[in-house]
C-alpha cells in the first residue's frame, strides 16, 4: 500500500484540482452545451430542439445589436486603454521615494469591487450634481447628460474603464525594467530623442506584455456586465446594451436558458477570434524582425 501510495504522490497531490475541475468547470460546460441543443425554460424538462437556437441567434437583430455595442466598446477601450497604461507606466519608471506610493494609487481602484466603482461613477456622471459637470461648469462648458444621452453614455463607460487599469500598468512597468539598459545607452549615442528611445527600444521590449494585457483586455471587454447593468440598464435605446446583458436577459428575465447557452457557445467563439487578433498581429511583426 505504501509503495502505491508513493508511486502515485503526485497524482494525489493535484486530485483536488483536477476534481474541481470536472465538477466546477467541464460538467457545467458541458451541460451548457447540452441546454444550447434544447428548449429550457428552467421550470419544465429540457425539450430537444437541435440547432434551432443557433440558427435563430443568426436571425436576432439585438443579438447582432449586442455584438456591435461590444465591438465599438472593445475597440475604442483596449486601445486607449494600453496606451494610457503605457503612458502611466513609462512615468513610473523612475527611482523616487514617491514612484511606490503612487505606484499604490494606481493599483488600488483594481481592488475596489465593481458595484462600489460603478456607484462613484454614478456620482461623478451624474448630469445635475454630478463632480464632471460641475468642474466643467466652471469653464463655462454646460455638460452633457452622460449616462441618458446617445453616444455619451457608451464615452462615459469607455471613460470609466479607464478606473482599473493598474493592472495592466503593473505588467507594462515590469516589461520596461526588464529592457537592457544598454540599449538604451546605445539608443542615445544613436542620437534618439524620448520617442524614438520608446519606439524602438521600449516597445519592442514589452511586446509581449502588450499581447498579453490585450488578449487579457478582449475577454474582458466581451463580458463587461456589471458597469453598464448598474450605470445605464443598456440604455437609451440599447446603445449599450453589451453581448453578457443580452444573453443575462435571456437567462433570467426571459427564461430561455437553452437560448441562453447558445448565446454562451457563440460568445466563447467569439473571444476567441477576436483574441487570435493581437497575436496573429504579434507574430506577423517578430517574424518581419
Amino acid at each position: 500500500m505504501a509503495t502505491v501510495l508513493r508511486e502515485n504522490a503526485g497524482w494525489l497531490w493535484v486530485m483536488p484540482w483536477i476534481v474541481g475541475l470536472l465538477v466546477f468547470f467541464v460538467t457545467p460546460l458541458g451541460m451548457s452545451f447540452f441546454y444550447s441543443l434544447t428548449d429550457y425554460n428552467m421550470l419544465e424538462a429540457p425539450l430537444n430542439v437541435g440547432a434551432k437556437n443557433y440558427a435563430e441567434i443568426l436571425r436576432d437583430e439585438v443579438f447582432w445589436k449586442a455584438v456591435r455595442n461590444t465591438l465599438i466598446y472593445a475597440g475604442i477601450s483596449i486601445p486607449l486603454t494600453a496606451a494610457v497604461s503605457m503612458a502611466i507606466a513609462g512615468l513610473l519608471d523612475v527611482d523616487s521615494r514617491l514612484s511606490g506610493i503612487v505606484r499604490l494609487c494606481v493599483f488600488t481602484p483594481t481592488v475596489v469591487p465593481l458595484v462600489a466603482a460603478a456607484m462613484i461613477w454614478l456620482w461623478l456622471f451624474n448630469s445635475d450634481a454630478g463632480l464632471i459637470n460641475a468642474l466643467l461648469g466652471l469653464v463655462g462648458i454646460d455638460g452633457p447628460n452622460w449616462l441618458q444621452a446617445q453616444g455619451w453614455a457608451m464615452s462615459a463607460l469607455i471613460v470609466m474603464n479607464l478606473w482599473s487599469i493598474g493592472q495592466a500598468v503593473v505588467i507594462y512597468l515590469g516589461a520596461l525594467q526588464n529592457v537592457p539598459q544598454a540599449l538604451y545607452e546605445a539608443a542615445a549615442l544613436d542620437g534618439m530623442g524620448p520617442v524614438r528611445r520608446f519606439v524602438h527600444v521600449s516597445l519592442p521590449g514589452m511586446a509581449h506584455a502588450v499581447v498579453f494585457n490585450s488578449i487579457i483586455q478582449t475577454i474582458t471587454a466581451w463580458q463587461v456586465f456589471a458597469t453598464p447593468y448598474i450605470m445605464t440598464e443598456g440604455g437609451p435605446d440599447r446603445s449599450t446594451y453589451f453581448y453578457s446583458h443580452y444573453l443575462y436577459d435571456n437567462a433570467f428575465l426571459f427564461q430561455r436558458m437553452g437560448y441562453a447557452s447558445a448565446l454562451g457557445w457563440v460568445q466563447i467563439v467569439l473571444i476567441g477570434l477576436c483574441a487570435l487578433v493581437p497575436w496573429m498581429i504579434s507574430r506577423r511583426l517578430w517574424s518581419t524582425r
